[in-house]
């Protein structure tokens, strides 16, 4: 899958599933649930034990149908290594030009984190093709609505405080995709193995995108 294919995954779907784990060995399972559910967007973060692993194993089982990417990457070695490993797509938490160069020359699809909007412009001025906006938990959908009225071209993803009750009016501020974590993969549906209820958090998510985008 090439590089503006993943975004444009991204943006078909409208969420990117942030995986945080203590331990590797559940998330297999949880990538297997979160896929039949429909998404196809899948961020396993460097803070998971193992990770290289993990994304390794998770692009061996999902194949050709779904993008796995690597998230919380804070400088270029770590990037690279987990591109070597299988990495499709690189999300970092903070803006890091040598990472967004390294991404580039690899032709991997980089998000880097950024909040202000002069951050934001120089994530997309170094060559972000979608700009992950971080932490919008204590700001909320309008920021983003505010962000795009003098930056519409640049691709949004905000992170932090997106739940099923919030994730519509993001969408409707503007947002190309959101990024998910907790709200779609709780410690408890990890503790209890329920990827049962993983793969309806995730169709549900969907839905909820889906009626946003068509309300226009």
């Amino acid at each position: 899958m090439q590089g503006s294919e993943i975004i444009a995954q991204m943006e078909a779907t409208g969420v990117v599933a942030i995986l945080r784990a203590s331990s590797s060995a559940e998330l297999i399972d949880v990538v297997k649930a979160l896929h039949e559910g429909g998404l196809t967007c899948i961020e396993v973060t460097m803070t998971t034990p193992h990770a290289l692993k993990v994304i390794s194993e998770a692009r061996e089982a999902c194949g050709d149908t779904a993008a796995i990417g690597v998230g919380t990457v804070l400088d270029a070695e770590t990037a690279r290594s987990a591109i070597l490993a299988g990495a499709q797509f690189v999300v970092t938490p903070i803006l890091d030009p040598p990472t967004i160069e390294l991404c580039r020359r690899y032709g991997v699809p980089i998000t880097p984190g950024a909040l202000t909007p002069t951050e934001i412009v120089r994530a997309w001025q170094a060559g972000a093709d979608m700009v992950k906006v971080f932490p919008t938990s204590g700001l909320g959908a309008s920021y983003i609505r505010d962000l795009k009225g003098p930056l519409p071209q640049i691709k949004l993803l905000p992170t932090g405080g997106v739940n099923l009750n919030t994730v519509a009016e993001f969408i409707r501020a503007g947002s190309s995709a959101v990024g998910v974590g907790t709200a779609l993969v709780s410690k408890e549906a990890l503790r209890q193995r329920d990827f049962t209820g993983i793969r309806a958090t995730a169709a549900e998510f969907l839905k909820h995108v889906q009626a946003a985008r068509q309300a226009g």
